[in-house]
């Protein structure tokens, strides 16, 4: 590649050492990662030079992949946490030397160019779907540790120098690793491919669902959904009825109760497998069912489902001459599961201590979309 001028001297500039150019309250107060939950970090973001690799790319070009850094992005994708790149950076160039060191399927949505860091740890989140709160952010500079923590102060800021220790820390050690874990981030490349062929499809949104053969299946679930039952009740926040979380425990005595469902649904495309992506817990009596929980993976958000796990838990009730009724505790993240309910004819029926009771409607509940094959 041929570079003008002095591009290599202004990018090492606009790399961090003369960044007055540039408003930032540094004086915000450093990030203190400690005391945090564990598996808390769904993404990790990394700066490129003097962090993933030594050296300044565009100071010369032949940088030195850190063993440790490679290291910690292989144990990360191993335990289903994704890593994406945050750089201030020529974008081809950038590409190619990942390409080289063959780190170049690890990253996600990678971010390189000129804007702020912070613009970029937004736009892998917004990407990705996740909450900045789910994110790390690892970077050499201090300047460049501090920009993205005082726009996003949700993110976990951590300097490059700790790499090394990352992998014990608490928020990067999930409780479990499943079956959806270790292939998490394959799945969201396929994820990638459904989102283009639907952006080439130029019928209407249903009838680009009809082209993916979606096969759904709900069963109750077993000793080995439980791992994974667990990861979504932690992981899912916006989909999440009530953002109750259930350990291993509480959800294996499930299994055994006379007075409990619990419902796990999975999804299939000719895109490949999406995993375990809903879960339903519902307590059951002669003559009220109470659906306790009710979760969705947000990666199946746009795939037209969401009320596809309602509807089943509505049915099953309905067949075991039981009212449904539905707890609901607003969250500032699930707006969009009240609104489910709402859709599927769901009105208030009490409130108590925060928890709003919700009563189904009477009757039957609709069939699964004609683009979705239940089983």
């Amino acid at each position: 590649m041929t570079l003008a001028s002095g591009s290599a001297s202004a990018a090492h500039d606009q790399k961090g050492t003369d960044m007055s150019t540039q408003t930032v309250n540094v004086a915000v107060a450093k990030a203190q990662p400690t005391g945090l939950k564990k598996g808390k970090v769904k993404c990790v973001v990394w700066d490129l030079d003097n962090t993933v690799w030594d050296g300044i790319l565009l100071e010369g070009g032949n940088v030195r992949i850190r063993p440790e850094a490679a290291d910690l992005i292989r144990t990360l994708d191993q335990r289903g946490i994704l890593n994406s790149v945050a750089s201030r950076n020529d974008h081809e160039a950038a590409m190619a030397a990942i390409e080289r060191a063959g780190l170049a399927d690890y990253f996600l949505c990678p971010q390189v160019s000129w804007n702020p860091k912070s613009d970029s740890v937004a736009a892998v989140a917004s990407t990705l779907n996740i909450g900045l709160d789910t994110i790390a952010f690892i970077d050499d500079q201090e300047f460049e540790r501090d920009e993205v923590g005082f726009s996003h102060p949700q993110v976990l800021c951590y300097d490059a120098a700790d790499v090394a220790s990352l992998a014990d820390r608490p928020e990067f050690t999930p409780k479990f690793v499943t079956g959806e874990s270790a292939s998490r981030r394959e799945m969201y490349a396929s994820g990638f491919e459904r989102d283009r062929a639907e952006q080439d499809f130029a019928g209407t949104n249903e009838e680009f669902l009809a082209t993916l053969g979606m096969v759904m299946t709900i069963a109750p679930a077993t000793v080995a959904d439980l791992r994974r039952a667990e990861e979504l009740t932690v992981r899912t926040n916006q989909l999440n009825s009530t953002g109750v979380t259930y350990s291993y425990a509480e959800l294996e005595a499930m299994l055994d109760s006379p007075g409990h469902l619990l419902l796990v649904a999975g999804l299939d495309d000719r895109y490949g497998s999406y995993g375990k992506i809903g879960l339903a817990l519902v307590e059951t009596a002669d003559t009220y069912w109470t659906l306790k929980l009710l979760l969705m993976s947000c990666r199946v958000m746009s795939r037209g489902v969401g009320t596809v796990l309602l509807h089943h838990v509505m049915r099953q009730a309905n067949a075991a001459g039981a009212r449904l009724l539905a707890e609901f505790v607003p969250t500032d993240r699930n707006r969009v599961m009240h609104v489910t309910y709402r859709f599927a004819g769901f009105t208030e029926h009490s409130e108590h201590d925060g928890v709003l009771l919700l009563a189904g409607p009477p009757g039957a509940a609709p069939k699964p979309p004609s683009y979705l094959r239940l089983q």
